[in-house]
């Protein structure tokens, strides 16, 4: 039998009760359960008659999750234009320029920072009201405190690397709606802070699936630390969830292995999970980046798809790609008016969705070979030279990639010799854009190794303007937000 899941995949999976409840000024939620996912029963109750009993407590964090799940998946598309095999169509294309946003694409970022910082707000609620409980175990006040503070910080994590410095909303300045920005150290600092307390207060194995684990948080902690080039706190935090042996590289032979063992409508979840947002076959409850990604022909989506992103296979990043890899054999040839050249992804499917945002595919966070090519780069960084044990781990993502076991030393395995710490470096960065297309990883790979002008250079021929790497805070926020100055405080550029 499968497991429970926050987000039930088939009617006969076992369910829990689920309430989705998004927090509005004064503090109304709209509650629904697992079983009637239609129905809405707005709400207005006070903060001190909330928050007092495990239940209470639970339904205000999952409330911190519907935001994220809302706006993730566009993220993850749209941070894949800015990479040197990924292209935006229609009104998608102005993300390929590379020369920073228009009128219309600052709007669209608008929409995504709302809603981290809604995500952002419920977490506060939480964190601000859940300790004055009258009617809550320890055990059970502190997992979920350190479930707020792990997203607070995965949702803080997308603001600083694409924003920049930010507003820094807290529980303790919960009602305080003019805020300066803060610097980008100072919200590395509390996003350290958060996973460091969450790492400590989460379980080792959640009783509900979909929900993060110790090993969620030191695998965030690992990612923020290789941001920040701490590269031997990175390794470590990475090694402690390798050395766990709690997670392991799904196993496949074939692309269609990946498309329905890894990534498929109808998991629950897998060895390989780390922390995955959750979507159902329900109204509203699902993912709509198959919509936005798929193109009709391909017959892998049952509501056809926008085939709004695309990659070329004349790029040299898809034409040095080895064909053995079935990674590659997930991009399909389709011509939609824009040359013979043009590919589409077949890497996500569901042929029973019941809408264009009915589909059951969950969107991955973190998975264990993203755990497993950060410490291969922190190991090798950190020792200033590739390693054995970086070489072991960068290899058991490579022989999956071939349908191979990752366990067993192959043919086609990388060797030490080979590479210096350079070119080691570049070797991870290419594998990990082979291993995470929308998976929104590229681009911030390129950013913070400081090689995004060289990359897009010679795999697009196209200069990188320097506003591009930072997305404009939003007009919205700095019309309503007396805290900032829209001469100084917007980002330089714009």
């Amino acid at each position: 039998m499968k497991s429970s899941n926050i987000y039930s995949k088939n009617k006969d999976i076992n369910r829990l009760q689920f309430r989705t409840w998004m927090v509005l000024i004064p503090f109304m939620f709209l509650a629904s359960s697992c079983e009637d996912l239609l129905e809405e029963n707005p709400r207005t109750i006070a903060a001190e008659n909330f928050y007092n009993t495990e239940e209470e407590v639970r339904s205000a964090v999952n409330a911190i999750y519907s935001p994220l799940r809302m706006e993730m998946a566009e993220q993850f598309a749209i941070l894949d234009t800015h990479t040197d095999w990924g292209y935006g169509r229609g009104s998608r294309a102005q993300y390929n320029d590379f020369e920073g946003f228009n009128a219309g694409n600052i709007n669209a970022t608008t929409v995504r920072w709302n809603a981290y910082y809604l995500s952002i707000r419920n977490a506060n609620l939480v964190l601000r009201y859940a300790p004055e409980g009258s009617s809550i175990s320890e055990e059970a006040l502190a997992r979920n405190i350190g479930e707020a503070k792990f997203l607070r910080a995965l949702a803080y994590f997308d603001l600083v690397r694409n924003w920049g410095g930010v507003p820094m909303r807290m529980e303790t300045n919960l009602d305080q709606l003019d805020l300066s920005k803060s610097s980008e150290e100072e919200i590395f600092e509390l996003i350290i802070s958060d996973l460091t307390d969450a790492e400590q207060k989460l379980p080792e194995v959640q009783q509900q699936i979909g929900r993060p684990t110790q090993n969620a948080a030191k695998t965030l902690l690992a990612h923020v630390y290789l941001t920040l080039n701490r590269f031997d706190e990175a390794r470590t935090k990475a090694a402690e969830v390798i050395n766990s042996e709690r997670h392991s590289l799904v196993r496949v032979t074939s692309v269609r292995d990946f498309q329905v063992n890894l990534f498929g409508p109808d998991l629950t979840t897998t060895t390989e999970e780390i922390f995955h947002l959750k979507y159902a076959r329900e109204v509203a409850q699902g993912n709509w980046l198959l919509w936005i990604v798929n193109h009709p022909s391909t017959n892998l989506y049952n509501f056809g798809g926008a085939f709004a992103h695309y990659a070329l296979s004349t790029d040299p990043f898809y034409a040095n790609w080895q064909d053995g890899d079935l990674r590659k054999a997930l991009w399909i040839p389709v011509d939609f008016g824009m040359g013979p050249n043009t590919l589409v992804t077949g890497k996500f499917i569901d042929n029973q969705a019941i809408s264009n945002r009915g589909a059951g595919n969950d969107l991955p966070i973190y998975r264990y070979s993203d755990v497993l090519l950060m410490f291969a780069e922190a190991s090798s960084r950190a020792a200033n030279s590739p390693t054995e044990e970086a070489l072991d781990a960068l290899n058991q993502v490579q022989r999956r990639a071939y349908g191979l076991d990752p366990n067993v030393a192959s043919d086609i395995d990388f060797q030490l010799a080979d590479y210096d710490s350079e070119s080691f470096l570049d070797l991870i960065l290419t594998e990990r854009a082979y291993e995470f297309q929308f998976e929104g990883k590229r681009w911030l790979d390129l950013k913070r190794t400081g090689k995004a002008a060289s990359v897009i250079q010679e795999g697009k021929g196209r200069t990188i303007a320097e506003k591009h790497y930072l997305w404009p805070i939003p007009f919205e926020e700095l019309n309503l937000n007396k805290g900032l100055d829209p001469t100084t405080d917007q980002n330089p550029g714009y």
